[in-house]
């Protein structure tokens, strides 16, 4: 528990005091973020804002998980898993935000490239996770709800998993302050997650010290994207752009493998799901009809179309998440009371 509350505290720590360092070194260098000329006119007066500024997420939750371990390291393949994923996600992210600062637009890499990025990362963890961390290849709900694959079928679902959560995260990333918030809530609740399964170990696939490991990334990234959110809620100093998102929809990919939660993914991140139908509705109706759903999707632009204001939006787009991570946790504890009944 304490190993929780260090990593907790020195992500929290580093992210408010050196988000604020990075939207200096930023703004002399003049990295800002081009706005899209088809969005609200309300957000080109955001044009210039600093970006990147998941970077300040990424690295402090890798201090804040390595202060954790200074006292009694616990290292184990799980929670390096994660946050390598965590890594390598912020690199591809990292690589669309350069190429959209270089070419002063707001398309970064094509859809191939950033596809290609994802597959690689799938294949090195679908290979990483049985085979270094002893997670069971299989397509789990949560517990015992799970159905065994074979090697090729669970690299296939691990790409899947990773390309949607990412983009999905991505795609809620359109507000100040929207994604940081949401993110939060969820890795919040991953924490719980895993910090209870550490605490009930024979009862779960994940072992002891995996679980305590999982935790505390967990709970490094809950912090981290809190004390980004201090400077990111509106009006944002700076964005956390593709460097931020990918990196959060890559790490909660792969948390939902490790503490085999994968399919309980899409209740907890209920708002990311919401968000991506509501782009493949818009785009599916109006290819067949010619009609639009949404006067812009993802459709938190739409209720600001509407005449929702800005913080309108967020602050109840974070209350659908929050009852996302309530249910899921809910779920999470049903299947464990009717899986071991009450002692």
């Amino acid at each position: 528990m304490i190993g929780v509350l260090i990593a907790a505290a020195t992500a929290l720590v580093l992210a408010l005091g050196g988000t604020p360092l990075l939207v200096r070194w930023f703004r002399t260098r003049g990295i800002g973020q081009p706005i899209r000329e088809e969005g609200p006119s309300s957000h080109r007066s955001k044009a210039g804002t600093p970006t990147m500024g998941g970077t300040a997420i990424v690295l402090a939750t890798l201090v804040g998980y390595l202060a954790a371990q200074a006292d009694r390291p616990r290292w184990t393949a799980s929670g390096l898993l994660i946050l390598g994923t965590l890594v390598a996600t912020a690199v591809v992210g990292a690589a669309d935000d350069l190429i959209k600062l270089r070419m002063r637009r707001n398309l970064g890499l094509n859809k191939t490239t950033k596809f290609v990025g994802q597959a690689v990362i799938a294949v090195a963890f679908a290979w990483a996770a049985p085979a270094l961390a002893d997670v069971p290849r299989s397509i789990t709900l949560v517990g015992d709800l799970a159905v065994e694959v074979g090697p090729l079928a669970f690299g296939v679902w691990i790409f899947l998993l990773i390309a949607g959560t990412t983009n999905a995260v991505n795609l809620t990333d359109g507000l100040d302050g929207l994604l940081a918030g949401a993110a939060a809530l969820v890795f919040g609740a991953y924490a719980l997650i895993a910090f209870w399964q550490f605490r009930n170990a024979g009862d779960y696939a994940i072992d002891g010290a995996a679980a305590l490991d999982v935790a505390i990334v967990a709970a490094a990234v809950t912090a981290a994207a809190a004390g980004f959110l201090w400077h990111n809620a509106p009006p944002a100093r700076i964005f956390m752009g593709d460097t931020g998102s990918l990196a959060l929809g890559g790490t909660l990919a792969a948390m939902s493998v490790v503490t085999g939660t994968q399919l309980l993914l899409v209740v907890l991140g209920g708002l990311f799901v919401l968000e991506t139908l509501s782009v493949i509705v818009q785009v599916a109706v109006f290819r067949t009809t010619g009609r639009r759903v949404f006067r812009m999707a993802p459709f938190h632009h739409h209720f600001e179309l509407r005449g929702w204001q800005e913080t309108t939006v967020i602050v109840r787009f974070w209350i659908i998440a929050g009852l996302g991570v309530a249910l899921g946790l809910g779920v999470f504890y049903a299947e464990y009371l009717a899986r071991v009944g009450i002692r």
